[in-house]
């Protein structure tokens, strides 16, 4: 399955409040493999950004003045995102974001183009519960090397997200290509072509078996059930005994 890789900027921090994306960018990955395909948009807002935003990502009203809208290049975006898992760190924020500027481009919400959302973020948690999850803290984890990252950027940002997950689900991959290898394995084998090995039990494991079975009996007073059986195997087995005897004289 495709899996693309998703950041975006804004203007501030909350759609509701007619906050808009002014950058976004998706990479995408097939196989564990960056394919080298990618969109990336500088977006004008239509409206001014809030002063704590550009602090984070230092872009700015003028630079957008003469991009595109969203409305603009949201054909391209939901073609390109049709049918793939979509992964972003912290999901909710971008996927509200997201949802808004499809609502207002008249489209339907993100979750009817795509195959499934993973929010990395939530991932990171259940990993390392109690500790620093940002971007910044996984690429320190696995040494990811995120020294142009002086300031956010939703290209960068989605490029080392890519390799942050690679690392971070590293041990599923050779689970995934045991999976795949079983595809090939044939499960309509005739049983009959199989060989049992059976091992005989030694006589010191009889003798223990028997006295285990001797203590149960008494334990439980006469009602030891292997006991039982073990028993009626015995007159079984002398019964035809003795009737072979009698058909041979």
């Amino acid at each position: 399955m495709r899996q693309i890789f998703i950041d975006t900027e804004t203007t501030g921090l909350e759609p509701k409040l007619g906050h808009r994306i002014i950058e976004i960018a998706a990479v995408e990955m097939k196989s564990r493999r960056l394919t080298g395909r990618r969109l990336h948009y500088y977006l004008n807002p239509e409206r001014e950004i809030d002063e704590g935003a550009l602090n984070v990502h230092g872009i700015d009203n003028e630079f957008l003045q003469d991009k595109r809208k969203f409305v603009d290049i949201v054909h391209e975006l939901i073609e390109f995102l049709e049918g793939a898992e979509l992964i972003m760190h912290n999901a909710p924020f971008d996927v509200a974001f997201l949802d808004h500027e499809l609502g207002l481009a008249a489209w339907s919400p993100l979750s009817d183009c795509c195959h499934s959302v993973t929010d990395t973020l939530k991932m990171a948690k259940e990993l390392y519960p109690g500790k620093r999850n940002n971007l910044d803290a996984l690429c320190e984890r696995y040494e990811v090397d995120n020294s142009s990252r002086t300031l956010h950027g939703a290209l960068l940002d989605a490029e080392l997200l890519a390799e942050v997950y690679l690392a971070m689900t590293r041990g599923q991959e050779s689970l995934l290509m045991e999976l795949e290898a079983a595809t090939d394995i044939d499960f309509a084998t005739n049983l009959h072509e199989l060989h049992l090995i059976v091992l005989p039990a030694t006589t010191d494991e009889l003798e223990a078996h028997t006295r285990q079975l001797e203590m149960i009996e008494k334990e439980s007073k006469g009602k030891c059930l292997w006991r039982q059986l073990e028993l009626a195997e015995t007159a079984d087995a002398a019964e035809q005994s003795v009737e072979v005897e009698a058909r041979l004289a």
